[in-house]
């Protein structure tokens, strides 16, 4: 497939993927995606979505627990 951003092709590749869920981010390792080795863009297929969020909406083994923070750039 050819990258929308600067049209260079992409080459099938897994990934690791933060994927949100439920108010909840998740990082999910080993995603099928296709990436553009020129300007790093992954795209994925609805598949492949769609198989993350039933697998995250069900029992699943968690390989290791991080402490995420969340920061603004507003200015106050």
């Amino acid at each position: 497939m050819i990258c929308e951003f600067c049209k260079g092709r992409t080459i099938k590749k897994k990934v690791t993927k933060h994927h949100s869920l439920d108010g909840r981010l998740y990082v999910v390792e080993n995603v099928d995606a296709e990436a553009c080795p020129q300007c790093g863009e992954r795209y994925f297929h609805a598949k492949t979505l769609d198989a993350i969020d039933a697998m995250l909406k069900r029992k699943h083994r968690v390989k290791r627990k991080l402490q995420v923070e969340v920061v603004s750039l507003s200015v106050r």
